[in-house]
């Protein structure tokens, strides 16, 4: 159990303070809004620059909550074709989502950057933080969109997340995965934190100043 995302990313910076050690460059990657509380913990403690990776998941027709996949910032798309063929969702409404979610991350990077240029990845060590995965399909859309951006190395790392993601979908898409807490028995990543409270666009925009 974590108190709060800042005692999960204190946490977390501790299992990667061996970066610190390392010759290339690192750039620590948050996905916002939680992850952001989190990765602020860990580019402290590693002297690295933090950088926003926007990813939103697509929800299905219906029942948003349920997702079917998810994009990035950069146009990057994962599909869960199982569910998609399983709901009959039509490729119109895929496309649909696609867009509005592209457009809707653009809005929101230029929010939380306040106009300044994107930290550039290629030939880095990334490190792509959330404060927490379930299915991975946000995460797993981010880590995409960065490798295609040409990091030396790619990192995912999150506090807690369910043993067969981790297995199974993470530590397919990132050259190292850190994690925290991997139970067999997982609901929700809140249930792992004592205090899990909303994190405001002003919040995000504040750590990333600090």
């Amino acid at each position: 159990m974590f108190l709060d995302r800042v005692d999960a990313g204190r946490q977390l910076a501790e299992a990667l303070i061996d970066l610190r050690d390392q010759p290339d460059p690192i750039v620590v990657l948050a996905i916002p809004r939680g992850g952001i509380i989190v990765a602020r913990e860990v580019a402290r403690l590693l002297s690295a620059p933090i950088e926003i990776c926007l990813t939103h998941k697509l929800g299905a027709p219906g029942n948003p909550e349920l997702a079917i996949g998810a994009v990035a910032d950069d146009g990057t798309i994962i599909l869960d074709d199982f569910l998609i063929h399983s709901l009959q969702v039509p490729r119109q409404y895929i496309e649909a989502e696609r867009q509005y979610w592209q457009i809707e991350l653009a809005r929101r990077a230029e929010v939380y950057r306040g106009g300044r240029a994107r930290i550039p990845v290629k030939d880095r060590v990334a490190v792509v933080i959330d404060d927490g995965v379930a299915t991975g399909s946000t995460l797993i859309a981010a880590l995409r969109s960065t490798r295609s951006a040409g990091v030396k190395s790619l990192i995912a790392a999150v506090p807690v997340g369910p043993r067969d993601t981790i297995e199974r979908g993470l530590s397919r898409e990132a050259d190292r995965v850190v994690c925290l807490r991997a139970p067999h028995d997982f609901y929700a990543v809140g249930m792992f934190y004592r205090h899990f409270e909303q994190v405001t666009d002003e919040e995000v925009i504040e750590a990333m100043n600090n």
